[in-house]
């Protein structure tokens, strides 16, 4: 299959070749993909930052570890978490699903109320990691279609959160920095592009029962 070749040919790039860029029209299909990523409920509790601007990155480079991915590539995709789960965030979700499914006035209230009580359920702390855990889900839509797109991408998570909460002003927002991707196009003196790729084998990954 396609599919498996090309998730094969992917890796978690080290050096991007500074001198391509995606496209417009790469970049929405990349956007596309993350918008149909499945999420609890279908709330889509985060929001995804695209930084194609170079000062930006530049910027957050010192607080990324001085990573070169930072800068070197062509976009740098920032997931980022809602801090909480407001009502209004319920609300916004039942009025566009009602409009598309044409829902009556009482089931969407029903609907509405019953996700109030399901979400009401969880502590503090169970509601801040399945709100961050929801950005991983997005995080590996973007990833499998940048395989399928033969575009580049390295997954992050040596950043300084609270610095990019300050610099992408996300806390007035209600975000939170949860997950990095630079993406782009490797360079070919990225020697990490030519190892083979280390994996668990089958049986040892999965079980069935």
């Amino acid at each position: 299959m396609d599919f498996i070749k090309n998730m094969e040919w992917r890796y978690a790039t080290k050096k991007f070749d500074t001198t391509r860029k995606i496209s417009r029209t790469e970049l929405d299909l990349l956007k596309r993909s993350i918008q149909l990523t499945p999420s609890p409920y279908g709330l889509q509790l985060y929001k995804v930052i695209i930084i194609a601007s170079q000062e930006l990155k530049e910027m957050l480079k010192p607080i990324s570890q001085q990573q070169h991915q930072i800068t070197d590539c062509s976009h740098l995709f920032v997931f980022c978490n809602y801090s909480m789960v407001k009502d209004e965030y319920i609300d916004d979700y039942i009025r566009t699903k009602s409009g598309i499914l044409h829902m009556d006035t009482d089931r969407a209230a029903a609907n509405g109320a019953s996700l109030k009580a399901k979400i009401a359920e969880k502590t503090p702390e169970q509601t801040a990691n399945w709100l961050k855990n929801q950005t991983y889900l997005a995080l590996g839509s973007l990833l499998t279609a940048c395989a399928d797109l033969k575009i580049d991408a390295c997954p992050m998570e040596g950043f300084e959160p609270k610095h990019y909460n300050t610099i992408l002003r996300l806390e007035e927002k209600g975000l939170n920095a949860c997950v990095i991707a630079a993406t782009g196009y490797r360079s070919a003196e990225d020697k990490v592009q030519y190892n083979p790729k280390v994996r668990k084998p089958a049986g040892l990954l999965f079980e069935e029962i």
